[in-house]
């Protein structure tokens, strides 16, 4: 669904949504800042296929779920959150995609870990945790892993879609944006694409520190640093709408739904977090949404439910609502 809303309508949300919503995200803690308002539930797919790649990180794991065809030119990447695991992937652990997305004949790929990385080229070593080695996820992406995939299973390294949450809905554009050959298709669930907007770099800062203590100045420098503009949607719009890349983006209102069921104080105090990220997402992606329009027709669908916090059932919805979408432009 296509929606256009007026100036007037996005500027009292901006206020409301940033509000609410960056109190949540300074507040944010356990599960809640990319996992969403239940307890995680572990969900091995044994279908599934561990694939470990060298990098300057050291090894890392992906995991591999082969298109039912046995075709190896229509490949996605899913990207994680912000409290990414170093087990599994949370799109494993939390949703069926890995189930469903191969009975559509598409290659999954899901890397593993990359907490708090924003899967982004790292200055420097996060020197509040001990990092030993920076961050260099884009670089990982789009070179290590997706060379390893093409020499040792064929999978084309060009044609590629790559979606994301939250953390990893931010990265997806990132990737698509400066990676055009490679991703030709990007979405984004309830992604931060307003980096650049009052209070958020503020509200990063402390989102990092809560998950697992990295400090953020080791990312991208300090704030207003070219490093930040390069990695913010509302600044690289333009490249996406010049390479043709297919968008879809996507994020919930805020409001709870009927899945969000509330069983205890905790998950009280967890919902009402996942509900203030979720308003943050929101006037992101409307603030986005506006940019990309002040630059004239884009290749994009952007969708907003009428319910729905910062939770995997959501995400797992939208992938399934965008599948056929997605099929039609993979490959090729």
């Amino acid at each position: 669904m296509w929606v256009r809303g007026t100036k007037s309508a996005w500027r009292g949300g901006i206020r409301r949504a940033v509000a609410v919503g960056l109190a949540a995200l300074a507040l944010a803690s356990g599960s809640v800042l990319t996992v969403g308002a239940g307890p995680a539930v572990a969900a091995f797919d044994p279908a599934g296929q561990d694939f470990w790649v060298d990098s300057s990180m050291g090894p890392i794991k992906s995991r591999i779920f082969r298109a039912q065809d046995g075709n190896t030119n229509r490949v996605v990447y899913a990207l994680d959150g912000l409290r990414a695991r170093n087990d599994l992937s949370g799109w494993e652990v939390e949703t069926d995609i890995s189930r469903v997305l191969p009975a559509w004949n598409i290659n999954v790929v899901m890397p593993v870990g990359g907490q708090s990385s924003f899967y982004s080229d790292w200055m420097a070593p996060s020197n509040t945790n001990g990092q030993p080695q920076p961050y260099a996820w884009e670089t990982f992406l789009t070179r290590d892993l997706r060379n390893a995939l093409s020499a040792r299973l064929g999978f084309a390294p060009n044609g590629n879609g790559v979606f994301g949450l939250s953390m990893g809905g931010s990265a997806a554009l990132v990737l698509a944006a400066y990676h055009p050959d490679q991703f030709r298709y990007a979405a984004s669930y309830s992604g931060y694409l307003n980096i650049s907007a009052p209070g958020m770099r503020e509200a990063l800062r402390l989102a990092l520190l809560d998950a697992g203590g990295y400090n953020i100045d080791s990312m991208w420098g300090p704030p207003w640093s070219e490093l930040w503009l390069r990695n913010d949607p509302f600044v690289f719009a333009p490249l996406l709408r010049a390479n043709g890349t297919r968008l879809w983006i996507s994020t919930g209102n805020g409001a709870p739904g009927a899945r969000d069921a509330v069983r205890s104080p905790l998950d009280a105090y967890n919902l009402t977090n996942a509900a203030g990220l979720e308003a943050v997402a929101l006037a992101n992606t409307r603030a986005f949404q506006m940019r990309l329009d002040s630059l004239g027709p884009c290749n994009a669908v952007f969708d907003y439910t009428s319910e729905g916090v910062h939770n995997w059932p959501y995400w797992q919805d939208q992938v399934f609502k965008m599948l056929p979408d997605l099929s039609a432009n993979l490959g090729g």
